[in-house]
């Protein structure tokens, strides 16, 4: 044998198991039996790495994505290049967070689409955001209400930069007439994680509440999410 080289197992020696040999079963095990509570969001990580990472232990990969993102939610929501400096994440794994990330906004969106809106405030405020609060772009979307105030359509509008969205209040008003709807919802997020409406923000509400009200489409609320909390514009007596 040269040197420097690692000797190979022997024929009748055994080869000594990995560390983590047998983790993934007892951790699906758990998972299965007690749900997400008996497990640590590194843990849930792990278990969604365990799809696209085969047999290496994917803990160093799970704790390492938190660390840089700092929460289950925002590892979820990173953008894929941002993802895949992480040393050891791949395309696949990359791919399988956002899977997760569609399907979890799918379930909270059943929670909030063809219901009273007015009725089930907080299921909205959980939805939006699920769907906005970790988005490094601004984004702003309308929900679309009929006479009943049952939401008939979710649309973002347009995506901006981190701090900046183009919004034009005569398209919103004309897609509102183009889905018949009677009211609306505004919604943005601020990147930054500061909720606090801007004073670009207040004049842009106006214009469209008065664009609205021109054509008799209500303007319920206009809500301003981020990853600290939301702003609400009736709320704030700002509409």
């Amino acid at each position: 044998m040269s040197k420097g080289r690692t000797p190979r197992t022997q024929p009748g020696m055994r080869e000594e198991p990995p560390h983590y040999a047998g983790h993934r079963e007892r951790l699906r095990a758990r998972f299965i039996e007690g749900g997400e509570d008996a497990v640590a969001d590194y843990e849930l990580l792990e278990l969604i790495l365990f799809r696209a990472i085969p047999r290496i232990d994917v803990k160093p990969l799970a704790k390492a994505l938190l660390q840089r993102f700092g929460s289950f939610s925002e590892v979820l929501s990173a953008p894929m290049e941002r993802l895949l400096e992480i040393d050891g994440m791949t395309q696949g794994a990359a791919r399988e967070f956002k899977i997760v990330r569609a399907a979890a906004l799918k379930l909270q969106q059943v929670q909030v689409l063809n219901r009273p809106v007015l009725s089930s405030w907080k299921a909205l405020i959980g939805y939006c955001t699920a769907a906005m609060a970790h988005e490094v772009n601004e984004q702003f979307r309308v929900l679309f209400l009929d006479r009943k105030n049952i939401l008939i359509a979710d649309e973002i509008q347009q995506t901006g930069t981190v701090d900046h969205t183009p919004v034009y209040p005569r398209e919103i008003v004309k897609r509102a007439l183009e889905l018949a709807a009677s009211a609306i919802i505004l919604v943005h997020n601020h990147p930054s994680g500061d909720p606090t409406p801007s004073r670009a923000d207040v004049e842009m509400t106006k214009e469209i509440a008065a664009a609205a009200q021109f054509l008799k489409i209500t303007v319920h609320d206009h809500l301003v999410i981020g990853k600290h909390g939301h702003a609400s514009f009736r709320a704030l007596g700002l509409l």
